[in-house]
């Protein structure tokens, strides 16, 4: 007889390595102080790489008196249950319709997080009938969401990207369709940091009569000329039927949001399990994430810091030898040759306590298997010699391991 438990107590599952060997490490590091460019690990100083604060705004003053004063007058508890019940105040709906404007949507709905808001939405609008389009390399806030929405049915996981396999999954899916085909995409892909090829998928959403939802956690905030994000970057927001994005990344705050037409905002309102059956999210966050947005809003120079840190970094990276792959955004992966997890690591401790850079090694399942890399986050708060000092470091993490940068493992995992 085999106890439910067995699995546990040996190495299986993710990163069942690292779980058998207690390690707080390469997992679960503890880091010290408030997130920004200079940290601390294991009580030393670090240049801080590995943290989704793209506009600086962890720490931010006017971030920071807003929830001061949301605090005192709310705690941490209120308003008490869900907003379909109790919960429900007209701060949220006021933050909803900012959102909705600042995204040019008619309408939007806040989640308490992210990874709630993909699963909640998606598992809402699909039905018995409906089909999924997925793109490979989606986050696994999609994937659950899929599988969730697909109720044990077959969906259809596209090649990233790969437009001609997008379209030939449409067809497919046309030939032998009973309800409606839904597309779900990352707007910036974010491990790679390469863009969706929003142009062409909303061609061809339109030609098989579809619709689009696209997750953009990494873009939003972040790319787009006012920071509306990926649909903004290439024109084609209106074209988007459901835009997310979330505010754990440029909003420094937490929670998420979809924005769409009224209708079908209004009917995920209603049918997303994750939102009916959550409490509302806490005041605190509802005044951080709109102070965050005023700040985005008024000062541009913060996201355009971001990306002359990003540019300085990636061009550095490349001159060094280094396979950052095909970013198209301040994210920044830098593969490890071969692979291989050992080198990952070895890399990785000499980084943090030889030269005092902090980054964090991405393996299986975040990324696919035989891909190893170190996505490094620019933001709006490094400093020129932050970069300067880690291009420095990775130079002579270079010539001291004699590291082999002539392969390009991403361009072998593509």
């Amino acid at each position: 007889m085999t106890d439910i438990f067995d699995k546990c107590y040996g190495s299986e599952g993710y990163f069942g390595y690292f779980r058998a060997k207690n390690d707080m490490y390469f997992t679960q590091p503890v880091l010290e102080g408030i997130p920004g460019p200079r940290m601390k690990f294991q009580g030393k100083k670090v240049i801080m790489w590995a943290i989704n604060n793209y506009t600086g705004l962890a720490g931010n003053e006017d971030v920071k008196n807003a929830v001061r004063k949301s605090l005192e007058s709310w705690g941490t508890f209120s308003p008490m249950g869900s907003r379909m019940l109790t919960g429900n105040t007209e701060k949220h709906i006021d933050l909803e319709k900012k959102l909705a404007q600042f995204l040019q949507k008619p309408a939007a709905v806040l989640f308490n997080y992210g990874y709630l808001g993909v699963i909640g939405t998606i598992s809402a609008l699909v039905g018995r009938d409906d089909q999924i389009l997925m793109d490979k390399l989606s986050h696994a806030s999609i994937v659950d969401g899929t599988i969730l929405a697909s109720m044990g049915k077959r969906f259809r996981p596209f090649k990233h990207n790969d437009m001609d396999n997008l379209e030939f999954h449409l067809k497919a899916a046309n030939k032998e369709r009973k309800g409606g085909l839904l597309i779900v995409i990352e707007g910036v892909y974010g491990m790679r940091g390469d863009l969706a090829d929003l142009k062409s998928i909303c061609a061809l959403k339109e030609k098989y009569e579809a619709r689009l939802f696209v997750d953009d956690a990494h873009g939003f905030g972040v790319m787009g000329e006012n920071g509306r994000g990926a649909g903004e970057h290439f024109g084609v927001q209106d074209k988007i039927d459901l835009y997310f994005g979330t505010f754990a990344k440029a909003f420094a705050a937490i929670g998420g949001v979809t924005a769409g037409e009224e209708k079908p905002v209004d009917y995920i309102r209603y049918n997303a399990r994750t939102y009916v059956f959550a409490k509302s999210l806490p005041m605190i966050f509802v005044d951080a994430i709109n102070a965050s947005l005023d700040v985005m809003i008024k000062k541009p120079e913060l996201r355009q810091r971001a990306w002359t840190v990003a540019k300085q970094l990636q061009q550095g990276l490349v001159d060094l030898g280094y396979d950052i792959g095909d970013t198209q955004s301040p994210i920044t992966p830098v593969y490890v040759p071969a692979g291989s997890a050992e080198t990952a690591m070895s890399m990785m401790r000499m980084l943090r306590e030889d030269y005092g850079v902090f980054v964090s090694a991405v393996i299986y399942p975040v990324v696919p298997h035989g891909v190893v890399l170190f996505r490094m986050i620019p933001t709006a708060s490094h400093s020129d010699e932050d970069v300067k000092d880690t291009l420095s470091a990775f130079k002579n993490l270079r010539d001291r391991l004699k590291l082999d940068l002539t392969q390009k493992p991403s361009r072998a995992n593509k």
